[in-house]
């Protein structure tokens, strides 16, 4: 569990520091917003670009998708079925909350957790890949087509398009292009390339840590039983759904039941804030979400590791 809590523990450092350079005012009052839309429009795109043009685009028709992207499905539907039902949000909040009761942190903690507690970083693909080619380009479309009042709302066209249109999603579209053709970006394009995404996890990291300065308390006030909502269903349903249709639908067992399993417990990412912030829409529930879901996950994790490791 060493390489559990350590991810936890890099995760809060840096966070920590988010916090220090928010109450300190050495960043400015601007700050968090100045992070966020850095990490969002120019390193996060970089990233992806980089991480599917080494990967696999196979994997994600793996058997361990069908218990994965299935958990993730069905807890987003459960939130934004009773958050309608209960709190008759509009799209843009019932989508941010939807992402945050599925969307999982598969790169800075899923990655290390593949790899030190499964053996091999593969297990993480399946859910990566479909969050950033499925759940993704759904959530920003519908983030993104919600700008605007009803006198100036996007065209129809520009909510179509939106996906192909999002720097996220057109990092994922070059990165699965190089993937598929195999082709080799000269050392001159990568190196920046490389550099650029070195700075998404950082700059999320410290934007969130930022927007943690006088907050409320997480998950009080009207917006709370929202985000109750979400941290229930990402921390408890989704794992608990992943591990049903990984065992009795797939007919998975050992390290791949317990490599879905894993996955699918894992907490909010930070991206989902990061989306909220870039089209202000759900930021606190989001960052709210984040946080939560980021402790209370750490004694699930180690729970599934322990049942079913």
């Amino acid at each position: 569990m060493t390489a559990v809590l350590g991810g936890f523990a890099a995760l809060a450092a840096v966070i920590g520091v988010g916090w220090v350079t928010a109450r300190t005012g050495v960043l400015g009052a601007g700050a968090t917003g100045v992070l966020s839309r850095l990490s969002y429009y120019v390193a996060t795109p970089a990233l992806l670009l980089l991480t599917l043009a080494d990967a696999d685009p196979a994997a994600l028709l793996t058997s361990a998708l069908v218990a994965t992207g299935g958990s993730a499905v069905c807890a987003a539907l459960l939130y934004l079925g009773l958050a309608r039902w209960w709190w008759r949000l509009r799209p843009a909040q019932l989508t941010t909350g939807a992402l945050a009761s599925s969307y999982v942190n598969a790169g800075n903690l899923g990655l290390p957790i593949a790899v030190y507690v499964l053996g091999d970083a593969s297990y993480v693909a399946p859910v990566l890949l479909f969050q950033v080619l499925v759940l993704a380009p759904i959530g920003l479309s519908v983030l993104a087509g919600s700008q605007g009042t009803a006198e100036d709302a996007p065209s129809r066209w520009r909510v179509v398009s939106q996906p192909v249109r999002t720097p996220v999603v057109l990092g994922c579209v070059l990165g699965l292009l190089l993937a598929e053709t195999g082709l080799q970006l000269p050392s001159l394009v990568l190196q920046p390339i490389e550099l650029l995404a070195a700075l998404a996890v950082p700059a999320a990291l410290l934007a969130f840590g930022s927007g943690l300065l006088g907050a409320p308390r997480p998950a009080s006030g009207d917006g709370g039983g929202q985000v109750w909502l979400a941290v229930a269903l990402k921390t408890l349903v989704q794992p608990a759904v992943a591990y049903v249709l990984g065992r009795w639908v797939v007919d998975l067992s050992g390290v791949p039941l317990l490599a879905v399993a894993l996955t699918s417990a894992l907490p909010t990412a930070q991206n989902v804030f990061v989306y909220a912030t870039a089209y202000d829409r759900g930021t606190a529930l989001a960052r709210d979400a984040v946080l939560v879901t980021t402790v209370l996950s750490v004694p699930v994790l180690v729970g599934v590791a322990v049942v079913l490791g």
